[in-house]
């Protein structure tokens, strides 16, 4: 008998490095025919979540149910102007019939200020209120998406250890497709003492004010010490938590405006009225009653 020699299945023989690169190849190939490559999945998110948004303009200067808004905080003494934005990766795409973002998703403070996808909210009602109503101070309200990211709602619940903010460990905001009581917000004046006063009035699209959060009642924060990386680039942590001055009342950090399109059509009215966005005077001139 002829001694032959054997060798193990681990031992490659012939071409075989030939043969591992075209079989990656036919996958490759095969991934992209699908759209299932990380550049186009990269692509197809941007394209959808970045797609502009036209925002509400406002006739009467009021905030009114059904209107698209953003949520502009005008930045501090070590942050920049920012926008509550949803921070989807490619891994929240769902990809069916119907392509959007999975639920839940988190959020943050982005630094683009542009209406698009990532940064509209429509105003809801979850009263009964019908669309068009007008928004009054401490009225309970949803933020809802649109579009690609459509059927989502801004929320928070109570921290705990496992579900918190990633840095600050503070009570954590998020997008989910549950329209419970942890989806419930509702606007307060931004100045303690003049709150009662305004209890009930109407709330003025473009000015300053605080968001709280129904259920815990913590106010909506932009946190500029705390920044994380994103698809979109650095941006700032998004919790709900109340920081307040030595006077009690709430730091910039909480203070918020729901930003509507100007009626000229050039662009966002803070961005060509910056002055009379955030001042006082043009709240009290949209509630003439008080």
């Amino acid at each position: 008998m002829t001694h032959s020699r054997r060798y193990s299945a681990k031992v490659k023989m012939g071409n075989w490095f030939e043969d591992v690169l075209c079989e990656d190849a036919k996958k490759d190939s095969e991934k992209k025919e699908r759209g299932e490559l990380v550049a186009q999945k990269v692509d197809f998110l941007k394209q959808n979540i970045l797609r502009p948004v036209n925002l509400t303009v406002t006739d009467d200067g009021k905030l009114h149910f059904g209107n698209v808004v953003m949520l502009v905080n005008m930045g501090g003494e070590n942050r920049a102007c920012s926008a509550v934005s949803i921070n989807a990766d490619i891994n929240s795409v769902r990809r069916s019939s119907s392509p959007g973002i999975q639920a839940p998703c988190e959020v943050s403070a982005g630094k683009g200020i542009q209406g698009c996808v990532r940064t509209a909210f429509i105003i809801t009602s979850v009263d009964g209120s019908p669309e068009g109503s007008t928004l009054h101070f401490e009225q309970s309200f949803a933020l809802k998406t649109s579009g690609f990211a459509g059927g989502l709602y801004l929320m928070s619940d109570m921290k705990s250890f496992e579900k918190c903010a990633k840095k600050s460990r503070l009570q954590q905001v998020t997008v989910d497709d549950s329209g419970s009581f942890t989806s419930w917000w509702k606007t307060v004046h931004f100045e303690p003492q003049e709150r009662l006063e305004y209890e009930g009035q109407p709330v003025p699209a473009n000015v300053r004010v605080l968001i709280k959060h129904c259920k815990t009642n913590q106010a909506l924060a932009v946190l500029g010490q705390h920044v994380i990386w994103t698809p979109y680039g650095n941006e700032y942590e998004l919790t709900a938590h109340t920081f307040l001055n030595s006077c009690r009342g709430e730091q910039d950090n909480n203070h918020w405006i729901l930003c509507t399109s100007d009626s000229a059509g050039k662009g966002l009215v803070i961005l060509n009225h910056p002055q009379s966005a955030a001042d006082d005077e043009e709240l009290a001139q949209a509630n003439p009653d008080i």
